[in-house]
């Protein structure tokens, strides 16, 4: 990369996790490995698990972290296989564990992985190099599964427009890369002036989530990484979009004690507890002069919580 990577609310994250050593953290999705190097740094107590799928990411993380490589363990998975991953290694209960979610500044920037629309890339989105690719869900998925993902994950509102235009031209010939879907996305929903986003955004943001599981993965993440915190332990989760954050905020609210049940449920089913105290009243924003400095940063919120002194 050109460019040093700048990690996303950086001080608020020191600020929240530094106080938690001595002890090991779990940086779950260790990327290039910035946050990492800034907690490592600020307290030499810290001992550090990174977790990533992105196998390139690894390495570059282990670049990063050469100067901190006797506290430093790093592991190829995905977070939600957290719990088998503390077993293998033996852990203790955790001081702390941090997650920051969506893509990383390498996958983004890396037009062969195929992440953004803003350069020619083949249509992949594979955070582990594995499995299907966003380009096998373009070609392959029947019309109404495409208008569920890009519903569910997109928020996209001509979800079935697009969906249409997509099936019609796959029929022509397969849509491969990602400068030809934006533009069939952006003829598809109008890509006239007044929009605050590119109209791919959303159409993009879904088919990378479809083909990462990532609200399954942060679904089976949230629990197990709040129990495997030792009394006083924090988790803090950086999201970028309003899918992740309800899932978050939800999360650590039943973790919490509080129902998040939909108020016309006749009783509560989603069996609340006093597992964490939450710690931030609303979800930590960055400020503008961070914004100004990394746009990228423009849309992060940042929740956390504390694990309670004894077990419920």
């Amino acid at each position: 990369m050109s460019a040093v990577h700048v990690p996303v609310l950086r001080d608020r994250v020191l600020a929240w996790l530094a106080p938690t050593a001595p002890g090991i953290m779990v940086d779950a999705t260790v990327g290039l490995g910035g946050h990492a190097a800034a907690l490592l740094e600020a307290a030499p107590g810290l001992r550090l698990v990174g977790l990533d799928r992105d196998p390139e990411a690894l390495e570059r993380a282990s670049e990063r972290l050469q100067p901190f490589s006797d506290r430093v363990t790093l592991i190829r998975g995905a977070f939600a296989e957290l719990p088998a991953l503390l077993r293998s290694l033996g852990c203790p209960p955790l001081a702390a564990v941090l997650a920051d979610l969506g893509c990383s500044s390498l996958q983004l920037d890396s037009a062969e992985r195929g992440f953004s629309f803003q350069t020619s890339g083949p249509l992949d989105m594979r955070m582990s190099r594995a499995g299907a690719t966003a380009g096998d869900l373009v070609n392959e998925a029947a019309e109404d599964e495409l208008v569920r993902v890009l519903r569910e994950y997109g928020e996209e509102r001509r979800a079935r427009r697009v969906a249409r235009a997509i099936v019609a031209a796959r029929r022509r010939r397969p849509i491969r890369t990602t400068d030809e879907l934006a533009r069939l996305v952006a003829g598809a929903v109008g890509g006239g002036g007044g929009h605050r986003i590119h109209p791919a955004t959303r159409t993009f943001q879904a088919l990378r989530i479809a083909v990462n599981d990532e609200l399954g993965q942060l679904e089976r993440f949230l629990e197990p990484a709040a129990r495997a915190l030792r009394p006083g332990g924090r988790i803090a989760i950086i999201s970028f979009h309003s899918l992740e954050d309800r899932i978050v905020k939800h999360s650590l609210r039943r973790l919490a004690g509080a129902c998040v049940c939909p108020p016309e449920a006749p009783a509560c089913v989603c069996r609340p507890e006093r597992l964490v105290e939450v710690l931030t009243r609303r979800a930590e924003r960055p400020g503008a002069d961070e914004v100004a400095a990394n746009p990228r940063a423009r849309s992060a919120r940042l929740r956390v919580a504390g694990r309670l002194g004894t077990d419920p």
